[in-house]
């Protein structure tokens, strides 16, 4: 069973796209950028981040774990047996 991508370069021909297809993606765009997400980030106003449980002001789940791999990164050689 052949499981691999079709080849993208110079020998591969270019197939165009069926209509179907390319109305798919302009109503996949439309929906994208009229989303909540997309919204707010268009907006001039800056969103304060919100403090919570799975949202600390520090951004890591577990401030110590995260202390703890920042110094081992930055004392690590990289060799897998450290």
């Amino acid at each position: 069973m052949k499981q691999s991508f079709p080849p993208v370069g110079e020998g591969a021909p270019a197939k165009p796209l069926s209509a179907d297809f390319a109305v798919m993606l302009v109503g996949v765009a439309a929906r994208q950028a009229a989303s909540p997400t997309a919204v707010l980030a268009h907006e001039d106003v800056p969103v304060p981040p919100k403090e919570g449980l799975l949202a600390p002001q520090h951004g890591a789940f577990n401030q110590a774990v995260a202390d703890d791999l920042k110094r081992w990164k930055e004392t690590s050689t990289g060799r897998p047996d450290e």
